[in-house]
């Protein structure tokens, strides 16, 4: 059995501050590095061989907050890799959501953000970051878990949205809808093809 630990990074400053970030390199808020020293803390036990995270900092230095705080690590280099960076959010990037609803309108800004092939302009669509995202995880982590180990992820809302979809054979619909909330492990199983979810708690 192997198992997959996902953990969208902690809360940014672009989060706290409500703007879309996508593929600008923020830094982690002050409660974003306290999330992530909450996550170390609980996953402090788990041996991990690999981890990987994405090419931005905000996910790297989760992964290596969760990893100074983790009593088995043994220093290995993370695997950065820009296929699980966030979903690039075009034009909107830099920008408040909110100021974005009032030009553009809750439904078109609702459909960019909460629909599987949507678009923002000179951005990617979900169906986009999942084309990307997945290969990452066919080519490189599976192989990993096939033969027991154990990984940690550190990545982002929409690109986890994208693994999350194939590990739980969830509908374009209904993963729009799935919240992936910062700092906040996630764990499953992979025996023998099947994925199953693990409790962490």
């Amino acid at each position: 059995m192997g198992t997959l630990v996902l953990i969208r990074h902690g809360q940014s400053i672009w989060n706290a501050e409500n703007k879309f970030t996508g593929w600008v390199d923020v830094g982690l808020s002050e409660k974003g590095i306290e999330e992530a020293k909450d996550a170390g803390r609980l996953l402090q036990d788990v041996q991990f061989d690999a981890v990987f995270a994405s090419g931005l900092i905000r996910a790297q230095r989760t992964a290596d907050i969760i990893l100074n705080i983790n009593k088995s690590w043994d220093g290995e280099q993370v695997r950065h890799d820009n296929r699980l960076n966030e979903r690039n959010y075009g034009d909107l990037q830099g920008r408040n959501k909110q100021e974005c609803r009032e030009q553009f309108g809750d439904e078109q800004v609702r459909l960019w953000r909460r629909s599987f092939k949507g678009m923002p302009p000179g951005g990617e669509s979900l169906e986009m970051t999942a084309n990307r995202a997945l290969p990452c995880l066919f080519e490189e982590i599976v192989p990993l878990l096939e033969v027991g180990k154990t990984v940690l992820v550190a990545a982002h809302g929409n690109s986890l949205r994208s693994l999350v979809m194939e590990i739980e054979g969830l509908s374009p619909e209904a993963i729009v809808e799935r919240e992936i909330p910062t700092g906040t492990p996630m764990a499953y199983s992979l025996t023998s093809g099947v994925w199953s979810r693990l409790d962490l708690n």
